[in-house]
């Protein structure tokens, strides 16, 4: 069994609360580790900030241009 996290998980304001699918984050130096909120103790990815604002970046021009 893994230790408990010292991180601050957080998930998005757009997740809804019906046990579905969700993806937590944390912040660390230099970093964003996520994880699957149903398996806490499970594997983390842990990708870099320019690439997290990247991927933040399209995913939300890709919200707007595809449900306006």
């Amino acid at each position: 069994m893994s230790a408990p996290s010292t991180h601050q998980w957080f998930k998005s304001s757009y997740s809804g609360g019906s046990g579905t699918e969700c993806v937590e984050c944390a912040h660390i130096d230099g970093a964003i580790l996520l994880r699957d909120s149903k398996h806490d103790g499970g594997e983390l990815l842990r990708v870099g900030v320019a690439a997290w604002r990247v991927f933040i970046g399209t995913v939300g021009r890709r919200a707007v241009t595809e449900f306006w």
